[in-house]
């Protein structure tokens, strides 16, 4: 599309499930607001469209691990998120969230439109159900052995530890994640979105029409997945978290999370043109838009052809003009996992490193995994910010208000010699503005730097502060060195919006229209009055960058725990410490509560060598049935102490678990009251 009327830009949606990481902001949020800043400057008209996913597996997961509601859950991380990327300066023109009722009205319209105009086909199949649950079990609630690897804790759609892709029925010994049990099969009727018959579209459409201009992994991903032969995908779940799926006979279901949360992308945008007096058709149903899709790599098949079979099915709507999707970026040579705590939190470095955003926004940019999985390493963002926003960039700058004050109280003095650096500029500019056009935001900053480093040289083999004898020379050079500074702050806006406008204020200039920084021969006039000069970046310490490497050896050395739940290890006695306890064997004959004190039983327990009385704190755990006739392990030889009155003789050995409630330890098979433990 040559020259679109407008542009809609969205940017994939974060699972509200945990907070985001360096690798989210690299593969999606940077380059995105990059991209839309850019189109505002261009003064296009841009509606950046973002919002939350808060639908899906992984949230109702993270909420029965914590004991609390799905929406507990979302609501406190959408905030988390949506905070984290105003203040790393993205900026959306709306970041709203799934489960609004404007996203559910539009996502429960956009399935009806489809199912009213027969486009889903309908199947009964069996999938796994637990039990005792009552539950059918999504791929993500089953686990099992990976056939590939072994690994005896694999998802139902992914083993972790090999990466392969799974179907539940693949898993050796399946067992459900809710109860542990091991699921039956149990027939249940879905709706299909059939792919399958949308294959010549999806051909003519992205294999004919973008094989060159669309990413080569982009383009390679659709095309094999194309070759494959595409199937049937059921678009709606048995869930009990979700939108409703608005047709009869689907009571108890609810929509694919790929279903709705794309359709966000929709309803979000009806949202923000409600609020803002805009015709939201204008930006999804108008030839003359232009529709980018910024996404990571996992996110690929949904955006290049799921989601548009479901807008083609509609017949509304138009399809995207580009989806750039990145690769992953790793960090300090390793695969960021949540799971793991391997990451580097977004919200966290901005409590590590305050006022400090431009810095994670440059490295990333510089680092941005555009074709090729990339990597991240706490060494190399200190140099970045050292070497090249301290050293060159900033130190330009500084130069230039320096020296602009001393020689002419900061007064932008004449052209007086003519410099072929100023006619440079200019050129600077376009090949920034066709970088990012093309989605190549690595070479676009690089070209930003080059432009401080011409400055730089330029300052550096001139030296104005030696030709004291020549005034008009030294006004010229100054000129030229101004125009390059005053350009720096226009052109960094898209990567370092706060540095760019600490930068224009400390000139005194208004931001500048791209178009025009593109065409002018000056970006500062003879005789404008510079404001005073201060501090764009900081230099970052040795001590700040091993506070961060420490960090992630201490997330090391938890992953290398079997249990990283453990509580450390108390300090070590002596074997003739440990040979001092008489651990038994012994069965609970007889129990009773402890008056007057909630958390106390007064036990009767055969030790193989007595029946004595216990007093255990334990009656927030177990009931009396519970644990009338059950064998523990009994220290046998503790000192006798009072309690509550009671004499108390021993003491009940349990094992704390990650909910905070006590289990017994206790032998596989019945053993004698009075054998000895060690």
């Amino acid at each position: 599309m040559c020259q679109p009327k407008r542009y809609t830009v969205t940017a994939a949606l974060p699972y509200a499930n945990g907070p985001i990481h360096i690798g989210h902001m690299a593969g999606v949020y940077v380059p995105s607001d990059i991209y839309a800043r850019f189109l505002r400057r261009k003064g296009k008209d841009v509606a950046f469209i973002g919002g939350s996913d808060e639908h899906g597996i992984p949230i109702t997961i993270r909420a029965k691990n914590e004991g609390v509601t799905p929406q507990d859950i979302v609501d406190r991380y959408h905030e988390n998120i949506k905070t984290t990327l105003e203040n790393f300066g993205v900026t959306f023109d709306i970041y709203s969230r799934t489960t609004s009722t404007k996203h559910k009205e539009v996502s429960q319209d956009f399935f009806k439109t489809l199912y009213d105009n027969g486009k889903f086909t309908e199947d009964v199949t069996e999938q796994y159900y637990d039990e005792e649950a009552h539950e059918f079990l999504a791929d993500r609630y089953i686990r099992g052995e990976c056939p590939k690897c072994g690994n005896p804790d694999a998802y139902g759609d992914q083993c972790e530890k090999c990466g392969t892709t799974l179907s539940p029925e693949e898993l050796i010994n399946p067992r459900s994640a809710l109860s542990g049990n091991t699921p039956i099969r149990k027939e249940t009727k879905n709706w299909y979105l059939p792919l399958d018959q949308y294959d010549s579209f999806l051909k003519e459409w992205i294999l004919d029409g973008h094989k060159n201009d669309w990413k080569s992994s982009v383009y390679g991903q659709v095309k094999s997945w194309l070759d494959d032969g595409l199937k049937p995908r059921a678009m709606t779940r048995d869930l009990n978290w979700g939108i409703p799926v608005p047709v009869e006979g689907a009571e108890g279901k609810v929509m694919y999370v790929w279903f709705d949360a794309p359709i966000g992308y929709i309803s979000f945008t009806q949202e923000w043109a409600e609020q803002n007096g805009k015709n939201w058709k204008d930006y999804w149903q108008n030839e003359e838009t232009k529709l980018v899709h910024f996404i990571g790599k996992d996110n690929i098949v949904f955006h290049c052809i799921i989601f548009p079979v479901m807008m083609k099915a509609h017949g509304d709507y138009i399809m995207p003009d580009n989806v750039p999707a990145n690769e992953f970026l790793n960090l300090e040579d390793d695969k960021i996992s949540t799971s793991r705590n391997w990451a580097v939190w977004a919200h966290e470095y901005l409590v590590d490193f305050p006022n400090q955003q431009d810095t994670l926004r440059y490295v990333l940019t510089a680092n941005m995994p555009e074709n090729k999985d990339n990597n991240f390493t706490w060494k190399d963002f200190q140099t970045k910010n050292n070497s090249e926003l301290v050293g060159i960039l900033g130190n330009f700058i500084n130069r230039v208000m320096v020296l602009s004050h001393k020689y002419y109280e900061g007064i932008v003095p004449e052209k007086t010699v003519e410099f072929e650096e100023v006619t440079l500029i200019k050129y600077f500019g376009q090949r920034i503005a066709a970088h990012i056009e093309k989605y190549e935001f690595r070479a676009a900053l690089t070209e930003y730097m080059n432009l401080a480093r011409l400055g730089n040289q330029f300052l550096q083999a001139q030296e104005p502060w030696k030709k004291g004898d020549d005034p008009e020379v030294v006004k010229g050079i100054m000129y030229t060195a101004t125009q390059i500074a005053a350009a720096l702050a226009q052109f960094g806006e898209p990567f370092i919006p706060f540095s760019s406008a600490k930068m224009l204020k400390m000139m005194n200039l208004e931001q500048l229209n791209w178009d025009e920084l593109e065409s002018t021969d000056e970006y500062i006039a003879t005789g404008h009055q510079l404001g005073e000069s201060e501090l764009i970046f900081a230099k970052i310490e040795d001590e700040a960058i091993e506070a961060q490497i420490n960090k992630l050896q201490e997330s090391k050395v938890k992953n290398n725990m079997t249990n990283p739940n453990a509580e450390p290890q108390k300090e070590l006695i002596s074997f003739d410490d440990f040979q001092k306890m008489d651990i038994r064997i012994g069965t609970i004959l007889e129990a009773k509560k402890v008056e007057k004190a909630d958390k106390l039983f007064e036990l009767k327990v055969d030790t193989g060598m007595d029946v004595r009385t216990i007093v255990s704190g334990i009656a927030e755990h177990f009931t009396l049935e519970e644990i009338v006739g059950k064998q523990a392990m009994v220290l046998a030889n503790l000192a006798p102490r009072k309690i509550r009155g009671i004499e108390s003789n021993g003491m009940l050995l349990f094992a704390d678990k990650a909910d905070g409630k006590l289990t017994f330890v206790n032998p596989e098979d019945e053993t004698p009251n009075g054998v000895q433990v060690g």
